[in-house]
C-alpha cells in the first residue's frame, strides 16, 4: 500500500513537470519501474551506436549499464578503460551518452554535483544526444532543496566508493577540504532550447541509485 502511494506522488510530480521540461526544449519519458527504462533505452539508441556513461548506480542499479555493454552497441567504458582519462574525452564524440542527475527542481532545472566534473562537461556539450535516468524521488521544490538533497547524499556516496573524506566518517556533510571530497562542481542547465530534443529525460517511478 505504501509503495502504491509512493508511486501515485510520484507519477503526480512527474506529470507535473514533464510540461515544464518540455517548454524548455528537452524530450520527457515517464516510466513504471527500472525493467521499463531499459526497455525504452533499447529503443531509443539505434543498435551500433557509440555510446558512453558517467558514473551513475542508478544505471547500474536499472540494468541499463549491463544493456550498454551487450554488445549492441560501440560502449565506450569508462569503468574498464587502460585509459580512463582518454575514454571519458573520446565520449565528448559519443552518439549517446547516459548518465542520471542529483536532482531536478519543479522549475525544471537540473542539477549535478561532480568530483572531476567530465559529467557534467559531456551533459553540457558534446555527444550528439544525452539521456538521463532519473528516479522521481530526486525531484525537489527549488535550487536550495536541490543543494540539501546533494548534502544528504554526498556523504553516502562517499562511504560507498571508500574515500577517506569526514562525511564518509560522520555521514553528514563536513563542507571540507579534503583532496578526496567528490563535490567539487556544482553545475545547473537552465533549459535546452540552443539544443532542442538533445537531452531526454527518462523519469522512473522507483527509487534507483542515490
Amino acid at each position: 500500500m505504501r509503495e502504491e502511494l509512493y508511486k501515485f506522488k510520484y507519477k503526480t510530480l512527474c506529470e507535473r513537470l514533464k510540461p515544464v521540461l518540455e517548454k524548455k526544449s528537452y524530450q520527457v519519458y515517464i516510466v513504471e519501474n527500472a525493467q521499463q527504462a531499459k526497455e525504452l533505452i533499447e529503443r531509443l539508441i539505434p543498435e551500433g551506436s557509440v555510446v558512453s556513461s558517467g558514473g551513475s548506480l542508478t544505471l547500474s542499479d536499472s540494468g541499463i549499464l549491463a544493456l550498454l555493454r551487450s554488445g549492441k552497441y560501440r560502449f565506450l567504458d569508462r569503468y574498464n578503460s587502460p585509459d580512463r582519462r582518454k575514454t571519458e574525452i573520446e565520449a565528448f564524440d559519443s552518439d549517446y551518452y547516459l548518465c542520471s542527475a542529483n536532482a531536478i527542481t519543479m522549475n525544471g532545472e537540473l542539477v549535478f554535483m561532480d568530483g572531476f566534473g567530465n559529467r557534467v562537461a559531456a551533459v553540457t556539450f558534446g555527444p550528439k544526444n544525452v539521456i538521463l535516468v532519473v528516479s522521481a524521488n530526486k525531484i525537489v521544490k527549488d535550487l536550495e532543496a536541490a543543494r540539501e538533497r546533494i548534502r544528504y547524499i554526498s556523504p553516502m556516496n562517499a562511504k560507498r566508493l571508500s574515500l577517506s573524506t569526514p562525511c564518509a566518517v560522520t555521514g553528514l556533510c563536513q563542507d571540507c577540504d579534503s583532496p578526496e571530497r567528490i563535490c567539487r562542481h556544482f553545475h545547473v542547465i537552465n533549459d535546452s532550447r540552443n539544443q532542442p530534443g538533445r537531452i531526454k529525460i527518462v523519469f522512473v517511478l522507483e527509487e534507483l541509485g542515490l
